[in-house]
């Protein structure tokens, strides 16, 4: 899928769960939602993206789940 589109999706995701005054929970909620219900193809790009020096246009929300809650994102193995 092409990056953008995935940066798309992820701020539009983010958007609902900013709504949330707890950062945490919001952090939280994005961060089970991407687990749940984008594909580990999707989720390994973003974070490869990311790793590789992009990031550009991510919302605030996020960059904070990437860099604070990467095992939850990563796919899982065996």
């Amino acid at each position: 899928m092409k990056i953008d589109k995935l940066v798309k999706m992820a701020n539009e995701i983010a958007a609902y769960f900013d709504a949330d005054p707890d950062r945490n929970a919001a952090a939280d909620g994005l961060a089970s939602h991407l687990s749940r219900f984008w594909d580990p193809r999707m989720r390994t790009q973003l974070l490869a993206w990311v790793d590789e020096g992009g990031g550009e246009g991510l919302a605030p929300l996020v960059r904070e789940v990437i860099a604070t809650r990467r095992p939850q994102l990563l796919p899982r193995t065996g």
